[in-house]
């Protein structure tokens, strides 16, 4: 049993750092994704259920100086109050202010507070302690559960935890659910295990890839990344992406991973296109002799059985980026054909770990959420705990 489930939140008011940062519709500010809200459900109904209030808090978007109406947290209520089974948000439209006190000393058991968007604030980002120190004044006990913002150091998501006892600061069911899938997959693999890095830069994925050639046995590379290590190996590549400044990080990645005995596996082939387009004319061709004009945009068939056959042998998986430009309908199926080998290995036991926003939303449009072990709410946090970075927002609840 976890610390969050064993705790009983009878009589206390729970502060909880929720990431509400959803899409909106820019005219109507409806929300066009709710998965991070309703992640969240588990983690407020609990609390609730046992004789708690709830105090949320949260970010939205990017605002620049101060209050914006595109960016309030005012827009989500009533969604809110529909996921948690009609019952009535309130909302403070401030953080720290006359509302967000008054609302919050009032609050009775079993009720619901959300305040206004904490961005609207330069304090939050740069981790303000006295910021942070009103805030906590909210409520008696602290739960993170933004994971999507762990790796930040700011004052909502690890410094109000100094104005907490340990004992009162706590994961909710989305970070824990995230530590203890990330934590299984970092330390506890059962091999093989076989880590699908994809995406378009090489300079975006070199330290994740470099912590997992010590524990990974199978590394696939897909997306526009794979053509700079086609280029390091002598290939040509028309007019693919190419990071030239990577070509030697690409080349000393290739013999760590010979040294470590860890396998490598690039695409063999690719779709390639004349133009970056929808409408662009389309061939197939060895990824490493792609002709002048023409640029790999996608895995074709030979690479799609190669990388199916390394996935469905796997007992541990993890896939941080897709295969090619999955937005484009004709560029699709290299991504998706991965899902289904995801999908098909967790069948057969693999434990399986979708991490990154573009794996999500791939995972996602063609209906394999489901069918995989773990789909993170977190692409940047992922990332960097999975390059061996500590998390402020992990380490400010476990110290």
């Amino acid at each position: 049993m976890s610390k969050f489930t064993d705790f009983n939140f009878n009589g206390h008011k729970a502060l909880i750092r929720v990431d509400f940062n959803v899409p909106l519709d820019k005219q109507t500010f409806a929300i066009t994704d709710d998965t991070r809200m309703t992640a969240t459900i588990p983690t407020i109904k609990k609390i609730l259920g046992d004789g708690g209030s709830v105090i949320l808090m949260s970010h939205l978007g990017r605002p620049k100086d101060g209050p914006e109406d595109k960016y309030s947290l005012k827009h989500v209520v009533a969604h809110l109050s529909e996921l948690l089974g009609g019952v009535t948000v309130k909302f403070a439209d401030d953080c720290i202010g006359a509302s967000a006190v008054e609302l919050s000393a009032s609050l009775k058991a079993g009720e619901v507070l959300l305040l206004e968007n904490l961005r609207f604030y330069k304090e939050e980002e740069k981790g303000d302690e006295a910021f942070a120190e009103k805030l906590s004044k909210l409520g008696d006990v602290w739960v993170n559960d933004a994971f999507g913002t762990a790796h930040r150091a700011h004052a909502s998501t690890a410094v109000i935890a100094k104005f907490y006892p340990v004992e009162k600061r706590f994961f909710g069911f989305v970070m824990e659910g995230e530590v203890v899938a990330a934590e299984k997959v970092l330390h506890k693999a059962e091999k093989p295990f076989c880590a699908i890095i994809g995406g378009a830069k090489v300079s975006d994925k070199i330290l994740i890839i470099e912590n997992l050639l010590e524990r990974a046995t199978d590394i696939i590379i897909g997306g526009g990344m794979a053509y700079t290590f086609m280029k390091a190996m002598g290939g040509k590549i028309g007019n693919s992406l190419c990071e030239e400044d990577r070509i030697q990080t690409a080349i000393d990645l290739l013999k760590k991973a010979e040294a470590k005995g860890v396998n490598i596996h690039l695409p063999s082939d690719s779709i390639i296109a004349d133009k970056f387009a929808a409408d662009a004319n389309t061939s197939t061709a060895p990824s490493n002799n792609i002709p002048d004009g023409w640029m790999g945009l996608d895995i074709a068939a030979d690479a799609c059985n190669q990388f199916t056959n390394v996935i469905e042998n796997s007992r541990t998986i993890l896939w941080n980026g897709p295969m090619g430009v999955f937005e484009m309908e004709k560029f699709q199926h290299g991504t998706k054909t991965v899902a289904i080998a995801v999908a098909n290995a967790t069948a057969k036991g693999a434990f399986s770990l979708v991490g990154g926003g573009d794996s999500v939303a791939a995972v996602n449009q063609f209906g394999f959420a489901d069918k995989v072990s773990y789909v993170s709410t977190g692409g940047g946090a992922m990332l960097e705990y999975f390059e061996g970075k500590v998390l402020p927002g992990i380490a400010a609840v476990q110290s």
